[in-house]
């Protein structure tokens, strides 16, 4: 066990030093180009109800995305970090600039004063957060365990969709059984079905 933790560990440092290492050009152009693909994504463009994240340092860059959601009149749903249970909790957003506010880890968050609270199972398509993935779906988060909660909660027909750079995509994840799967990873270059 201590073995895979390691590994783990090793996997986060060197997808994040690959992913820190990208120019501010090339994380734009690659950013753009995988906004593309999601929007061309027949599962996103069937999807009612989405559930995004916004990204921070140096993921691939949500924020246009949410906001070309919200203007194609899409429900976008933005998680809330709930530390006492240690859970996520989606709320519905109208505006990005004024229905969200700093949270967990200095992240933007809804604000849960000014948003509804979106039942986990109408989630339709749910953008899942990650450092690296694996062709399999194996996918190596922050180490916090807030989405290999969050993952079991979604219908069992929502598809869990990672955004990523082809830099993230290592050989193998080593999964643990309280490790989740994506279904799909969209990168600038493939979208990447799970094997």
């Amino acid at each position: 066990m201590e073995d895979v933790k390691a590994r783990k560990s090793e996997i986060r440092r060197e997808t994040v030093a690959r992913r820190d290492a990208l120019t501010k050009k090339q994380h734009a152009e690659k950013s753009g180009a995988i906004m593309e693909r999601l929007f061309e994504f027949a599962n996103f463009l069937e999807s009612r109800i989405v559930l995004f994240y916004l990204s921070h340092k140096s993921e691939v860059d949500t924020e246009p995305m949410i906001r070309k959601a919200l203007a194609l009149e899409k429900i976008v749903a933005l998680p809330l970090i709930d530390e006492e249970k240690a859970g996520i909790v989606p709320f519905k957003i109208d505006n990005l600039d004024s229905d969200t506010g700093p949270g967990y880890r200095g992240i933007r968050e809804p604000t849960p004063e000014l948003c509804k609270e979106i039942p986990v199972q109408q989630v339709n398509l749910a953008i899942i957060p990650g450092i690296a993935f694996d062709v399999r779906g194996g996918r190596i988060g922050y180490g916090t365990g807030f989405y290999d909660r969050f993952i079991p909660d979604l219908d069992i027909t929502t598809r869990k969709v990672a955004l990523a750079f082809e830099c993230q995509i290592v050989p193998q994840i080593p999964m643990e059984p309280h490790d989740r799967y994506t279904d799909i990873i969209i990168t600038e270059e493939r979208i990447v079905y799970k094997i």
